[in-house]
């Protein structure tokens, strides 16, 4: 019996949910006419604060590697948790929808408010039941049931 190495769970959960967040993101900015360049722009003004707007490609390149980062960091975080707290990964879907609200209000409470992001957060109870939701399936779900998956042993 084998189980996939740490790299491989959290290198493919971090991606997928890095792939799923943003498409998350997309989909609910476009009734607000956000395009995607744009969201990558936010993403990167964190680090870049308003200037990111007027760095073009650079910026959205900056703001497409950080947000890949944060979401590899989501995956690491759950991965490790769950080495110690089975019950991650023998319950991954509630553990998976709790988590990606953990990671909604980490995002506003802590990482947003130490960086250099010029926007207001929470804003409007609709932005924050979105993001939650969208956290919640696009982060936390997937994070969760790709180590599940990853984490069980098979036969060699």
């Amino acid at each position: 019996m084998n189980k996939a190495g740490a790299p491989r769970i959290v290198l493919t959960s971090g991606l997928i949910a890095g792939v799923t967040d943003l498409t998350g993101a997309i989909v609910s900015s476009l009734p607000r006419g956000v395009t995607p360049f744009r969201i990558l722009q936010a993403v990167a003004s964190g680090w870049l604060g308003m200037r990111s707007y007027q760095l073009g490609y650079s910026s959205a390149a900056l703001g497409l590697l950080s947000h890949f980062m944060i979401a590899l960091g989501a995956a690491t975080v759950f991965y490790l948790a769950s080495r110690k707290l089975t019950f991650l990964i023998e319950r991954p879907l509630i553990s998976g929808i709790l988590y990606g609200i953990a990671a909604y209000w980490f995002m506003q409470l802590v990482v947003l408010p130490l960086s250099a992001y010029p926007h207001k957060t929470l804003s409007s109870w609709s932005s924050i039941v979105i993001g939650n939701v969208v956290h919640m399936i696009c982060v936390g779900t997937p994070i969760a049931l790709i180590t599940h998956k990853l984490s069980r042993t098979r036969p060699s």
